[in-house]
Formats: structure tokens, C-alpha cells, sequence
């Protein structure tokens, strides 16, 4: 084999171990953010339950910033199953 094509070899071989880190590096990414968005989805779905025992003219107190504003029950509903849809839609 000539040195010419050992190096073209050696390089054709640096560029796949990029390649293949590269890969490597976003698996790794996906899978931190899935892992987030299960956790969301989760923490939203206990959320959801709690929201389901309240009667219908509980107070209920959204975090807004260091503030905390009040919020209807029904809006409060709807709000927790966007979020769920939307985590779902990601996962």
C-alpha cells in the first residue's frame, strides 16, 4: 500500500470517528431531553389530579415570577392538559 493511500485511509477513518461522535453527542442530548420532558409530563399529571379533587370554587394560585395570581379552576385545568398534550406531542 503507498503512502498516499494510507493516509487517505487514515483520514477517511478520522472523519467516521467524528462523524460517529458527533452521533454519539446527540443521542446523549435526546436522550436528557426526553428524559426532562417525562419528568414534566409527570410532575403535570400529578398536577392534573390534584387540580380533579378540588371543589369547584377553590382557590387556586399560579406562580407567576416571585408572584403568586390567582387563576380560575377551569383555566387552571386547561392550562395543565396544554401541557400535558404538548409533552406528549414531544415524547
Amino acid at each position: 500500500m503507498s503512502t498516499a493511500a494510507v493516509r487517505d485511509l487514515q483520514h477517511q477513518l478520522e472523519n467516521q470517528a467524528n462523524a460517529l461522535n458527533k452521533i454519539r453527542k446527540d443521542i446523549a442530548k435526546n436522550h436528557q431531553v426526553r428524559k426532562q420532558y417525562t419528568i414534566q409530563h409527570g410532575e403535570n399529571e400529578m398536577v392534573q389530579k390534584e387540580l380533579e379533587l378540588l371543589i369547584e370554587d377553590a382557590n387556586v394560585y399560579k406562580l407567576i415570577g416571585p408572584v403568586l395570581v390567582k387563576q380560575d379552576l377551569a383555566e387552571a385545568n386547561a392550562n395543565v392538559a396544554k401541557r400535558i398534550e404538548y409533552i406528549t406531542a414531544e415524547l
